[in-house]
């Protein structure tokens, strides 16, 4: 890398300063040290920078735009020695980042919030949509995703973590109605579905160590997974929870796991940045933070309650 820089300086300085001998009297150098450093820099490449003729010289098409990039290496560089000089690695800026709503509410939010507390230079700017939005087109930094991702070389992933899901009910249901024992037995009981896009979300079940679908027998469909949560504690039936929105109800007792031996399918959850050469520092500071924090509430329940127990 070193040696791809060296001369960059150099051919910038004579660009700027209009000659190989205004340039080499800026640099204290000789005009024939600055030739000789411009020719190693063209044979390197592999093309010519400059129209020489015996009185100026001028910038190739090539020249033209390999400025304009030196540039901008040369600017990266010099921010770079300011921050070590200074010794302080400023969190600065605005930081665009989408995530699930609820999902985001519970899990996401309370950490990025507070490392925005640490970095007062910092804007923070949170989107909450369930839909995928379109990172580039619509200018944010960061994207948070649960599940499968789709193809894309403009994008970069950063895995987070998991989540599992769990069958769920309250006490009260299934004292009322019975504990299922089968998947068999599962699908005679009530059921609080959730819905996407008009469809009913199956649950993605374990049997055999394989993902089975089962499409719940519902009478109550909801598109927001709070409101499946609301009807499951208020005795409606049976509904397949991630377990960061169930944890606390299944550590409290108002719901009680269901055949926790099929709900061990998990999910993905990745952080999506556009693809870029570096990775911003205000970037790099919340991926960080919610690497470091987001396990622990995606925890599991330590001691699962034994189902059909108060």
């Amino acid at each position: 890398m070193t040696d791809k820089l060296n001369g960059l300086d150099i051919f910038v300085c004579v660009v700027e300063a209009g000659s190989f001998a205004q340039a080499a009297d800026k640099l204290h150098l000789t005009r024939s040290a600055v030739g000789k450093r411009i020719a190693r820099l063209e044979q390197r490449l592999g093309v010519q920078l400059f129209h020489r003729t015996t009185r100026s010289q001028s910038l190739t098409l090539e020249g033209g735009l390999f400025h304009a990039h030196c540039l901008r290496a040369l600017e990266e560089v010099r921010a770079g020695e300011a921050l070590l000089e200074s010794g302080k690695w400023q969190v600065s800026g605005r930081l665009r980042v989408s995530m699930p709503v609820l999902f985001g509410h519970l899990c996401i939010a309370p950490i990025l919030i507070d490392m925005a507390r640490q970095h007062p230079e910092l804007i923070l700017e949170m989107s909450f949509s369930d839909r995928k939005v379109d990172l580039m087109e619509e200018g944010f930094d960061l994207a948070i995703r649960n599940g499968a991702l789709p193809d894309s070389s403009q994008l970069v992933a950063r895995r987070l973590g998991e989540h599992q899901m769990a069958l769920c009910a309250s006490p009260a249901y299934l004292q009322r109605c019975g504990v299922p024992r089968t998947l068999e037995a599962l699908q005679q009981h009530e059921a609080v579905a959730y819905m996407r896009f008009g469809q009913v979300l199956p649950w993605q079940l374990q049997v055999d160590g394989q993902a089975v679908a089962v499409k719940p027998r519902a009478r109550l469909l909801m598109d927001d997974l709070r409101a499946v949560a609301d009807a499951t504690l208020a005795h409606q039936g049976i509904a397949w929870l991630p377990y960061w929105l169930a944890r606390d109800y299944l550590q409290r007792g108002q719901l009680q796991e269901v055949l926790p031996e099929h709900s061990g399918i998990r999910f993905e959850i990745n952080a999506l940045r556009p693809h870029a050469p570096h990775l911003p520092l205000k970037t790099r500071v919340a991926v960080d933070a919610l690497l470091e924090k987001l396990p622990e509430r995606l925890a599991l329940v330590e001691a699962r309650p034994e189902p059909g127990k108060a």
